[in-house]
């Protein structure tokens, strides 16, 4: 018997015709993510076409900038004056037991006259350096044997439980600045002149400005520094001069990646005209010996670029001269054996049309 009233379905069950689903039927969880054109990828992008025109077009743009900024940095560079002097077998002579022994005495006489001979003018200011040879700064247990709460505040000085081997005297007392690094100190010191006048050496602002003022307390002292007679490490302090105004130390304390590293001593700030000669007056007392290490002098002025690098220079013109040959050799392909762009030939499955 067929049901007469149309407003009733054949079957409740059967999915409705429109295509909307039924609120009582549950809905199954899909992973799919939801719609959007960053998801599809349908965003708007830019897909250059890399023509030969353009190719060589860039090269040739490359070499015109790097180029000149090599030629520039290369002149520059030549023109920074730089006087190395290596001193410390000159001053000490013997096998290295000897150096050793005449190094960690007392009672010999450390100072040492060197002469230099300026071969070009150099203009104000002249940078002084001492550069050290195999020496480490960057070792692990040299490196964390400080402790930098220490040298900014004042309340935290007997702070030193990282600065082991050297973070207490022999009372007990703790030590400030602690930790090899500072107990490391370099202390060989230079005077300069010439035949007619003496070359005052300026020591203020050669250390980092952000280091005086945020890492270096203006209101640390130091104290039981160097106390210990039987064990020196380096050079002392003054103990009337807070940690902020010795730049020695400052200096210092910036260790260095490498085991040759250069660092600031002061600035000359006269010219020294080409054909003098500089007389150098040092006391050798920072023990390299043991090591193996060498100690040198260097004065240098610099240029525009800074000091004397030639790197910077020699980089710029390889890449600007391998441009160069690259876009010359696109050019010459380009004019004698050209390519249709797009040209279906050069497909491997119409180059072969067997397919092997």
């Amino acid at each position: 018997m067929m049901n007469s009233n149309p407003a009733t379905p054949m079957n409740a069950n059967a999915p409705s015709s429109s295509g909307s689903p039924d609120p009582n039927t549950p809905r199954r969880n899909s992973k799919r993510p939801k719609y959007s054109r960053f998801t599809q990828q349908e965003l708007p992008a830019c897909k250059p076409i890399l023509t030969p025109k353009w190719v060589i077009s860039a090269f040739m743009l490359v070499t015109i900038v790097f180029i000149p900024i090599g030629l520039a940095s290369l002149f520059a560079s030549r023109d920074v004056v730089e006087i190395v002097d290596r001193y410390d077998n000159a001053c000490l002579t013997g096998s290295k037991s000897q150096k050793v022994q005449a190094i960690q005495s007392a009672t010999t006489n450390k100072t040492c006259v060197r002469t230099i001979t300026v071969s070009k003018r150099m203009k104000q200011p002249i940078y002084i350096y001492y550069q050290l040879d195999n020496f480490y700064q960057n070792h692990r247990r040299y490196v964390k044997s400080r402790s930098d709460t220490q040298l900014r505040n004042r309340g935290d000085e007997n702070d030193t439980s990282t600065c082991k081997p050297e973070n207490e005297d022999a009372n007990g007392r703790p030590i400030v600045p602690c930790g090899l690094v500072a107990w490391s100190l370099f202390n060989d010191t230079y005077s300069f002149s010439t035949s007619n006048r003496e070359l005052r050496v300026n020591k203020r602002h050669i250390s980092w400005k952000s280091d005086r003022d945020d890492k270096f307390g203006s209101d640390v002292f130091p104290k039981n520094f160097q106390k210990n007679e039987t064990l020196v490490g380096g050079g002392t302090l003054n103990e009337s001069i807070p940690l902020s105004e010795q730049e020695d130390l400052i200096v210092w304390m910036r260790t260095a990646a490498l085991p040759t590293f250069r660092k600031l001593y002061g600035k000359i700030e006269e010219d020294i005209e080409a054909g003098e000669t500089i007389n150098v007056v040092l006391e050798n007392r920072y023990n390299t010996y043991s090591f193996s290490g060498k100690k040198k002098l260097v004065l240098s002025t610099t240029s525009w670029l800074g000091g004397k690098n030639n790197f910077i220079g020699i980089a710029y013109l390889a890449v600007g001269g391998l441009c160069f040959l690259l876009a010359t050799t696109f050019t010459i392909i380009y004019l004698f054996k050209p390519r249709h762009l797009g040209d279906p030939s050069y497909l491997s499955w119409n180059r072969n049309p067997g397919g092997h």
